[in-house]
């Protein structure tokens, strides 16, 4: 890494109240592997080291805000794509016991490649459907918390992560700007799964200003049996919401 850019890494952690000098080796490591993984496979779109480190790293970070992930505990990263933000929260927040989830195995093999190659060893990643988890008496109710960040409209995290929730736990989706529209399908939708809209966060990303939000939905009631409905519905045919 760049002493350009891993000044931004440190400033990006400053806006956000966390001090990422010890933790520079590793985000240094990370980079290197991401660039050298997106040589040989579509992992992500973005190949600046700027953009990586920002849009990535410190983004990824942000859903630390607000202490919804304060507490040790169990959690879900849903389409956790390359690795985010299950790869930077466990590098920070190595209490936290991270499973990351996606249904491309070539991502989660890198997600597996990467994880050890950092020592990270509270984070076991899976392949698989969020659907297919949601019905698994293994995974349905285990969670203490799930993140997304950028994965789906409100109302289909709202079905796909809710039945992944013990009571008690907390949805933390990370997003971009969010309209009324869908804000409202998505308060209707969790309580439709279980579930309450707790808190609603719009922030501007560390550095780059760009539009932020986080969502926050508790699981306040058990999940009726039939959801998730099954495979690609939910992201179809949002519940209560038709985007435009």
């Amino acid at each position: 890494m760049t002493p350009e850019a891993t000044a931004l890494l440190l400033q990006g952690g400053e806006e956000l109240g966390l001090d990422l000098v010890p933790h520079v080796e590793a985000f240094t490591r990370l980079l290197a592997l991401l660039q050298e993984g997106a040589a040989q496979t579509n992992l992500t779109a973005l190949r600046d080291e700027r953009d990586i480190v920002l849009k990535h790293f410190v983004d990824s970070l942000t859903c630390l805000r607000g202490g919804w992930l304060d507490r040790d505990g169990r959690v879900l990263d849903l389409g956790t794509g390359a690795g985010f933000p299950a790869l930077p929260l466990a590098i920070v927040r190595p209490e936290l016991r991270l499973v990351p989830v996606d249904a491309t195995a070539k991502k989660i093999a890198f997600v597996t490649r990467t994880a050890a190659a950092l020592g990270l060893e509270n984070v076991t990643p899976l392949t698989a459907r969020a659907e297919t988890l949601g019905r698994d008496p293994e995974h349905r109710g285990r969670y203490d918390r799930v993140v997304t960040r950028a994965v789906a409209s409100l109302p289909a995290l709202a079905e796909l992560a809710l039945p992944l929730l013990r009571a008690g736990g907390v949805l933390v989706a990370q997003k971009g700007p969010i309209s009324a529209e869908e804000l409202d399908a998505g308060r209707l939708a969790a309580t439709e799964v279980g579930g309450e809209v707790r808190a609603v966060d719009a922030f501007a990303l560390p550095v780059l200003g760009e539009a932020r939000t986080l969502v926050i939905v508790e699981k306040t009631a058990t999940t009726p049996e039939r959801y998730p409905r099954r495979e690609g519905v939910p992201a179809r045919k949002p519940l209560f919401w038709r985007a435009t």
